[in-house]
């Protein structure tokens, strides 16, 4: 393990994240990766420790991920979900977290529909002056932690398995295409790969990719790295990789899109398409898909160019690390 001093107690943005953040969570990723493919794929850094994965809607990537992880690390968990709790009773959320709470929980993994709902219980247990740590697992259109540092190491160890570090990214141009707007795994991914030195280009319809993302990272060092093209070929043109997004059709409350179909045919990625980025391009999705409206089916399967399914087993890895650290790993 990697001997970077953590002193972050909740994990609920990358928007603040350190070089040294970064790459602490992506060796210690790479090291659990290499415990993952042993025939005992268990180590007892948790034991003893409770991890309540609290989900306020619906997931399967991330919920499992998180949970197999935990269970990787020996920790006992906790699995809540909204339809079948006291919530449909009236119970409030912070009510809810406090239950947990009572219940010995040592970390919370949590994902709400609304944004700031991670960060109001994290809040809420510094008040208590408990020690409970909270990672936030998606919430609402603000950010998706985990998520963008899986996408991360996917990439950097892509590059370099033995030794994946941010600074590999430096220069590369990386395209996100999709429901941006929707997108909190586009807002992570932003502020994480910028920070690596990349290039992002977000492309989309102007309907899912509003003026203000211009300036979404106004004021920072990073801002002259982000692009934003209303046309899909220039975010394509000589790209290292291109991580395509659902379209949040839940999250619509307006008619943003013609038709499914014209959204493929303007902007879907298919194999194609993927001839005007690098000879060696990779394809990224977080999941899950809609195949033939984001991306080909095709080109979804064909391990050429797909990443999609090791970004699922990164996932795992990663979640490791980041439970590893606020469960007081220190490497």
């Amino acid at each position: 393990m990697p001997t970077t001093t953590w002193n972050r107690h909740h994990i609920l943005s990358v928007s603040d994240f350190t070089t040294d953040e970064y790459n602490a969570v992506l060796q210690t990723a790479a090291s659990f990766r290499e415990v993952l493919s042993r025939r005992t794929k268990k180590v007892p850094t948790l034991q003893g420790q409770v991890v309540a994965n609290l989900f306020f809607e619906p997931s399967t990537r991330t919920r499992s991920s998180f949970e197999i992880a935990a269970k990787r690390l020996s920790a006992d968990t906790l699995n809540f979900a909204a339809a079948t709790s006291s919530m449909t009773k009236g119970e409030t959320i912070l009510d809810t977290a406090k239950t947990y709470l009572a219940m010995g929980t040592d970390i919370m993994v949590i994902r709400h529909k609304e944004a700031g709902v991670p960060q109001a219980i994290a809040q809420e247990m510094d008040r208590l002056g408990e020690k409970v740590s909270v990672l936030n697992a998606g919430d609402g259109q603000h950010e998706h932690p985990s998520q963008a540092l899986l996408d991360l190491s996917t990439i950097c160890s892509l590059i370099n398995p033995e030794k994946p570090r941010i600074e590999l990214l430096a220069g590369k141009k990386i395209a996100i295409v999709g429901d941006i707007l929707h997108s909190r795994v586009a807002r992570s991914n932003i502020w994480s790969l910028t920070a690596s030195g990349a290039e992002v280009h977000l492309a989309a319809p102007p309907t899912l990719l509003p003026k203000f993302f211009a300036e979404y990272l106004q004021g920072t060092a990073n801002a002259e790295r982000l692009f934003i093209h209303w046309q899909l070929e220039p975010a394509l043109e000589n790209a290292d990789f291109v991580m395509t997004l659902r379209l949040q059709k839940e999250r619509m409350t307006a008619h943003l899109l013609p038709s499914l179909r014209e959204y493929h045919q303007l902007f879907g990625i298919t194999r194609n398409r993927l001839k005007a980025c690098k000879s060696n391009v990779k394809v990224l999705h977080p999941g899950p898909v809609n195949r033939g409206v984001e991306i080909s089916s095709d080109l979804m399967d064909d391990p050429e160019f797909s990443l999609i399914q090791d970004q699922v087993t990164s996932g795992v890895a990663v979640r490791m690390a980041l439970l590893y650290f606020i469960g007081g790993g220190r490497g």
